[in-house]
């Protein structure tokens, strides 16, 4: 599930929900996901996911009535705000990015506490971070999985709606063209053409990059996920 093909994969998407975790979990209960555990990460930031095949969608914030716990999020708006794309080699990914010229922070570990069989371990990531971000509007960095046991287990991944995989996410700029080999120099692949704007193919889903004259912003604007069935949607953050 989470080998290289060859091409960059997608990890997960991030919706940020800032102190209000709590609140907005239930409104995707109510959707038919079923939410991993509340985890707080020894950063200081908290949880919940919704894990799919390969890829998953984390509902990311810190503790009600707490400051922002981390600077990079603190002034993040709700919503789908992140892209997070896989590393196998968190190094060499830290290099790459170096070398196209990106302002890149040195490898981080993450680690959270995760339930395994029962039993409570370290989920443990690294993660590769961007000083500056490349595009205004759209957070981004670099995940490798120390432990994918403690993020896809069975149990988190059956979902009572049916819910399988990320196929699609869709953002609009006024520039789709520039944004979208701005995201394909990130993750080290070529954007294409496409009907009204510019993809970005990943191993595992695309990037639709929609021409928009009004998004003098790049803004991330949907996730869309398939079914067991094969029925496609549009994930209602409730944001």
């Amino acid at each position: 599930m989470l080998h290289s093909v060859g091409r960059t994969e997608f990890d997960h998407a991030v919706v940020m929900v800032r102190d209000r975790l709590d609140a907005l979990a239930p409104h995707f209960e109510r959707q038919g996901f079923h939410l991993s555990d509340k985890a707080v990460h020894n950063l200081g930031s908290c949880n919940r996911l919704i894990v799919l095949e390969g890829t998953y969608v984390e509902l990311l914030g810190w503790p009600p009535g707490a400051p922002p716990a981390r600077k990079e999020i603190a002034d993040s708006a709700f919503g789908l705000e992140a892209l997070v794309f896989r590393t196998h080699d968190a190094e060499a990914t830290y290099q790459r990015l170096r070398d196209a010229g990106f302002a890149v922070n040195p490898v981080q570990e993450l680690t959270r506490p995760a339930l395994l069989d029962g039993q409570e371990v370290q989920a443990r990531f690294h993660t590769v971070r961007f000083a500056e971000q490349p595009l205004p509007g759209i957070r981004m960095y670099f995940c490798r999985h120390l432990t994918p046991e403690c993020v896809w287990s069975p149990d988190l991944m059956a979902h009572p709606n049916g819910a399988r995989s990320l196929q699609r996410i869709d953002a609009r700029a006024a520039d789709a063209r520039g944004v979208a080999e701005r995201l394909a120099l990130v993750a080290g692949v070529n954007a294409e053409p496409a009907t009204g704007g510019w993809d970005v193919p990943l191993a595992n889903l695309r990037i639709h990059v929609a021409q928009d004259a009004a998004a003098q912003t790049p803004v991330l604007s949907t996730l869309t996920l398939e079914n067991r069935d094969g029925a496609h949607y549009t994930l209602d953050t409730g944001l």
